[in-house]
């Protein structure tokens, strides 16, 4: 049986500091969640749930990061795929669909307001792997997708579960 590679000690350090980060946020967004009512709503959980789940994930992640850290750390694993610096252009395309939606969504409604953040999305992915970006042709067809993706989202969520989304006319189909 093989001994673990030690791991350098400032290497250590900085990956327990990742490690104590995530448990010092899950700490904080339970210190967060005391505060949120907890009486039970329509699905049977109260709105205190998920804040409660995620910091209870977080600082159990967190503890995992630091146990990894202390018994060896990262230092055999395989370097991640992909570039070594991040695609800054692909992240403003991503960004400014993000951007869009947000600011066009009452305006244009849910799917209309998906449809073109997906169509930014997919463009900065695309000039991430380097590949061209789909011209006129490629966008359109980008924006059926994800019209198609965004209606059943929206009429899921305002028919089914009647959650109110804004919707481009009054029927409530759009």
């Amino acid at each position: 049986m093989e001994a673990p590679v030690a791991v350098p000690t400032a290497r250590r350090l900085h990956q327990s500091v990742i490690g104590l980060g995530a448990i010092a946020l899950g700490l904080a967004y339970a210190w967060g969640a005391i505060d949120i009512a907890s009486e039970a709503g329509y699905g049977g959980v109260g709105p205190n749930f998920l804040p409660w789940l995620v910091a209870l994930l977080l600082v159990v992640c967190g503890g995992l990061l630091l146990w990894q850290a202390r018994h060896g750390g990262f230092e055999n694993d395989e370097a991640p795929p992909g570039a070594a610096k991040g695609d800054w252009d692909a992240l403003a395309w991503i960004s400014a669909g993000v951007l869009l939606n947000a600011a066009a969504i009452e305006r244009v409604g849910f799917v209309i307001g998906c449809a073109l953040c997906f169509v930014f999305a997919v463009r900065g992915l695309r000039r991430a792997e380097g590949k061209p970006a789909g011209g006129l042709r490629g966008t359109a067809l980008d924006f059926a997708t994800g019209f198609l993706i965004a209606a059943p989202a929206y009429w899921l969520f305002t028919k089914l579960l009647a959650i109110n989304l804004p919707g481009l006319t009054g029927t409530g189909w759009l």
